[in-house]
């Protein structure tokens, strides 16, 4: 099976936390991800972390794709940024607007207020050395006011100059091919990656899911409560179902999976080896 297959890291805030999160690369490489991207907070708040990480992946020979803000920015710094990885030999970023800081409103954080407007100025600044990935919501994105303003603003970004596009996480397959076809239907082609997240603390994962609008099925969120503490059964339970996802992901068409490693190796390993993709 010819898919691509893909993993994003966090930037580690210890010592420790970097030295698990080079072990987890170190075993996730049996995969022979396409690239690993790299999280980066809102206004640069973990900047010198992203910066640490891509460093390390750079050095190792990973094709790293550094995830970029633009919210909190100006022009400039982004540009900076973007020579820096340049120089670096990057050749892919994962672009995209960024979590605003709570209370605060557009307009008042940086001189790029949308994706869109991030991927035309890497464009008019760098034409085409980077490959831009940009995020799609197949479950909406939870501040689009209706599911036709989110499509509208995702076919900006294409516009702009996207090449591919990563989704955000979510547990209905059906989401993700109602997406795909609304989109082919408005001309959009560019390839969309499922964004797979591995269920393994389910208390984390409603948290995460409440902020971010991806949802927990109801069936699923009732099995995972009725595990209480067992974190064997909830993690046992989670590859059932996030391998299930998967097959019927890829045999409908998906051309990869971007996978959410929340710097684990072990969840993604054993959801890859039930799909037979570890090499």
């Amino acid at each position: 099976m010819n898919k691509s297959i893909s993993i994003e890291l966090f930037p580690p805030k210890t010592d420790k936390g970097m030295e698990k999160m080079k072990a987890a690369v170190g075993e996730l490489s049996q995969l022979k991800p396409e690239y690993v991207s790299v999280t980066y907070g809102a206004g640069g708040s973990t900047q010198e972390g992203t910066y640490a990480t891509v460093d390390w992946l750079v050095e190792q020979g990973i094709e790293t794709a550094p995830h970029l803000s633009c919210i909190g920015s100006s022009r400039e710094e982004i540009h900076d940024i973007l020579e820096r990885y340049k120089a670096q030999g990057i050749h892919r970023i994962v672009a995209l607007r960024g979590d605003l800081p709570s209370g605060a409103g557009l307009g008042s954080l940086g001189e790029l207020n949308y994706a869109n407007e991030l991927v035309s100025f890497i464009r008019e600044a760098f034409a085409d050395h980077f490959q831009l990935e940009v995020a799609a919501y197949p479950e909406y994105h939870p501040q689009a006011p209706s599911s036709d303003t989110d499509l509208i603003n995702f076919k900006r970004k294409v516009e702009a100059g996207a090449n591919t596009a990563i989704t955000q996480y979510f547990y209905n397959a059906d989401a993700y091919f109602h997406f795909v076809e609304n989109c082919e239907q408005m001309g959009l082609t560019i390839p969309i990656i499922p964004g797979i997240m591995p269920i393994t603390n389910y208390t984390q994962l409603a948290r995460f899911s409440d902020a971010c609008g991806a949802e927990i099925p109801r069936w699923v969120r009732k099995r995972l409560e009725g595990f209480g503490d067992d974190l064997e059964g909830i993690r046992a339970f989670g590859a059932d179902v996030v391998s299930e996802l998967c097959e019927r992901l890829l045999k409908g068409g998906a051309p990869g999976l971007h996978f959410y490693t929340m710097n684990q190796s072990a969840p993604i390993l054993e959801i890859t080896r039930r799909l037979s993709l570890n090499n």
